[in-house]
């Protein structure tokens, strides 16, 4: 599959729904986005969770630009934990992915001003078709029977990662229901992230709510 290798890019094209052409949740694809880069680094040995706090555990030389900008925020900070990192600057890793993608040939962006001011972005899949059997590679795994330890731990995030951002475009809500268990087994090896994405989310919703 010519898909983009990092957690972030995947999880930017899962959030494409390839059959109304346009990025879903947006308002918190950041987060999901946040998060996902942060699940590579502690897969890629870069991290470690030191007391429900992120930790930089190893150099990191040739790392994508975003990977590579999370890993300095982190490193260049005073510990902190997964929740405030998959939080801080989340709607700016957005255009970082979005720029990335597009310098890699994998979507094409025709940037536009409303009312000359308001900078919008539509964002069109090159190879659509690459979108969605990757999102059937998600639904499959999720749905199998393979045990989780034996799943690659890069797909596993990549699964748990889609089901708690709540990617419609992936998993419907009776899914994420149905497979909330497995969804945690796969999640296991970068469980603070994917805690702190949850918590993060119910955050910005109650907030949200309550006109907060």
């Amino acid at each position: 599959m010519n898909t983009p290798d990092s957690l972030a890019a995947r999880l930017f094209l899962l959030a494409y729904d390839t059959d109304k052409k346009r990025l879903t949740s947006r308002s918190e694809l950041g987060y999901a986005l946040r998060a996902a880069a942060l699940a590579d680094l502690v897969l890629g040995g870069f991290l470690v969770d030191d007391g429900g706090k992120a930790a930089p555990a190893a150099p990191a030389p040739g790392l994508d630009p975003v990977l590579d900008l999370v890993l300095l925020e982190i490193g260049d900070s005073a510990p902190r934990s997964w929740r405030r990192w998959v939080s801080r600057r989340a709607s700016r890793i957005v255009p970082l992915v979005r720029e990335h993608l597009a310098a890699e040939q994998v979507i094409k962006v025709d940037s536009r001003r409303v009312l000359g001011l308001f900078p919008v972005h539509q964002v069109t899949l090159r190879r659509p078709h690459e979108t969605k059997r990757l999102a059937e590679e998600v639904r499959r795994t999720v749905r199998g029977g393979q045990p989780a330890y034996r799943v690659d731990p890069r797909l596993g995030a990549l699964c748990a990662l889609a089901g708690t951002a709540e990617l419609r475009t992936v998993f419907t809500r009776a899914e994420r229901r149905q497979y909330k268990g497995r969804l945690a087994e796969l999640g296991r090896p970068v469980e603070p992230v994917v805690k702190a994405l949850r918590k993060t989310i119910q955050s910005q919703r109650s907030a949200a709510a309550s006109g907060g």
